[in-house]
């Protein structure tokens, strides 16, 4: 893995509080809107740009992109992002609760993408890695970093802990109680060379902002006549995270109807494929176990072990969806299903609840989360998960480091 230290744009230290916000793709426009409601600096405002049009405007329109450009514009005139001196490396510590992870944030060049040094677990929507690439490219900046994990090293470790002992440039407690502390790192040889040694990383969060930045970089590489490949627009935002440290949450289901059944008529059809066990807790003790939420109750679901050698068939969002979600409910392609909604982990199982009580939705499924190692397995056959199988926590802000293609 080759990493490279950049002039980082960030936020001036009496503003970063202000600044930092949530990523662009964990919140719906109309969250975003209320969460920026007298936040002047957030970053928001750039990420999400269509808080600052008409309610009613198509997110994808064009007026949006020019007003994340403008709004980003303003941030640097106004000196509320400043320019890093000279190029740095950053070392980012999040603490969740007693959960603490520490990754170090640089640029990756789209060469490992493109060769698969960065591996990928999820497919990309055509329409999202449009969003993504046009953003990036009107901005001339990637605004949010990629999520990247590597199996542990030892000499990155001890690094890791030198830079811990430093006074650091950040340190940030955001609404949910997580902090985040960034220091700099000046001298980035040693982690260059260490990583060197890394054969490769694997995409955790990110899967169409690091396809947008490597179309980015072969989109402007095309028009430039003097391209060599070392240009900063080869160069993308990534936050390298051991995986040891990373802290996996369910990505849970919802479907909003039971496909022409009555709930009795359902649950029949699910005691046939599964073993049914009823008033059981909401979180399932155990993989190959399901909790199902269903008119009001609580039913388990379990199955014994499928084969294997296949690391995607094993994985418990895998049988449901084969079992259960396409033979039963008629969700047959869960990427593009307008009848099912995913709810990430951090929502919790009262999410479920309401969603069903309130009529929203018809059934409700709570899973156990997917394992790292299954992530990294999957990755290294060079096979794909069901859509929405992993939910990372806790979640980057935004805002407080940004790369720019120039």
């Amino acid at each position: 893995m080759k990493i490279q230290a950049f002039r980082a744009l960030r936020p001036a230290p009496d503003k970063v509080d202000e600044v930092a916000s949530v990523p662009y793709d964990t919140i719906n426009s109309d969250e975003a809107r209320e969460l920026a409601v007298g936040r002047p600096w957030s970053f928001l405002h750039v990420i999400r740009p269509e808080i600052d049009l008409a309610p009613d405007c198509d997110a994808h329109d064009a007026s949006v992109y020019a007003k994340a450009a403008e709004n980003f514009q303003r941030f640097q005139d106004s000196g509320v992002l400043v320019r890093e001196a000279e190029p740095c490396l950053y070392l980012y510590r999040q603490k969740m609760g007693d959960h603490v992870q520490s990754g170090i944030v640089a640029c990756c060049h789209v060469d490992a993408y493109d060769q698969n040094r960065i591996l990928k677990h999820e497919k990309t929507r055509q329409d999202k890695e449009d969003d993504r690439t046009l953003h990036v490219k009107t901005l001339n900046a990637n605004a949010g970093p990629i999520f990247l994990t590597y199996r542990d090293d030892q000499a990155i470790d001890a690094i890791v802990e030198q830079v811990e002992g430093q006074e650091p440039l950040y340190h940030v407690e955001s609404p949910d109680g997580v902090t985040h502390t960034v220091w700099g790192i000046q001298d980035s040889a040693p982690l260059r060379e260490a990583f060197e040694l890394i054969p490769c990383a694997y995409i955790a969060d990110g899967h169409h902002r690091s396809a947008a930045a490597a179309r980015t970089a072969r989109e402007l590489g095309a028009a430039n006549p003097n391209h060599t490949g070392q240009e900063e627009y080869n160069w993308f935002l990534s936050v390298l995270f051991p995986a040891s440290q990373l802290k996996i949450l369910p990505y849970n289901r919802c479907v909003h109807d039971l496909n022409g059944l009555t709930e009795a008529e359902f649950l029949v059809a699910v005691r046939s494929r599964f073993r049914v066990t009823e008033a059981v807790p909401a979180l399932p003790a155990e993989v190959r176990h399901v909790s199902m939420y269903l008119a009001g109750a609580w039913y388990g679901l379990s199955w014994d072990a499928v084969d294997g050698s296949d690391p995607v068939a094993a994985l418990d969002v895998s049988y449901l969806q084969d079992n259960l979600l396409a033979p039963l409910l008629g969700i047959d392609d869960p990427r593009t299903s307008k009848r099912i909604d995913f709810v990430g982990g951090i929502r919790g199982t009262d999410e479920l609840e309401r969603l069903v009580d309130s009529g929203r939705g018809a059934v409700a499924f709570s899973m156990s989360p997917v394992s790292v190692d299954q992530m990294m397995d999957i990755a290294d056959a060079d096979r794909i998960m069901p859509p929405k199988s992993t939910w990372f926590e806790p979640k980057l802000r935004s805002g407080l480091l940004v790369h720019t293609l120039d």
